[in-house]
């Protein structure tokens, strides 16, 4: 008999290899959770494993006000090395050298994390989206 932990990573790695290609880039479209908007075209998005923390999933005026807040951190994500690539996002201002992704139809997020001093790291998390 399987340990019960060794079941629910088993059932994670089946949910990536639906997700991921064999070339580490997103095979399904990113979406908003909430209202479904496109965030990342097929292929956009490079797989990356890295802890990050992100707050309680508000609204962009929520998200800003506070200043200390609840959250989860993360570990799977889709980097994307241009901002230019997403087809939808926004950003909240800056909270110390980060700002945060977020869907811009809704702006329901953090849906993702840019730290400012490396302009060429955004991170999606896979926790935070849906995929089509």
């Amino acid at each position: 008999m399987a340990a019960p932990g060794s079941e629910m990573e088993t059932a994670a790695a089946a949910g990536l290899e639906e997700l991921v290609c064999a070339r580490g880039r997103n095979r399904k479209a990113v979406l908003c959770q909430r209202c479904g908007s496109r965030v990342l075209l097929p292929g956009a998005a490079v797989f990356a494993r890295r802890e990050l923390f992100l707050p309680s999933m508000k609204k962009k005026t929520a998200l800003v006000a506070n200043s200390d807040p609840d959250g989860d951190v993360l570990q799977d994500h889709w980097l994307v090395n241009d901002m230019f690539s997403f087809e939808n996002v926004g950003f909240t201002k800056d909270v110390g050298n980060i700002k945060f992704l977020i869907c811009a139809d809704c702006e329901i997020g953090p849906i993702g994390w840019h730290c400012l001093d490396d302009k060429k790291s955004f991170y999606v998390a896979l926790d935070r989206v849906s995929h089509e």
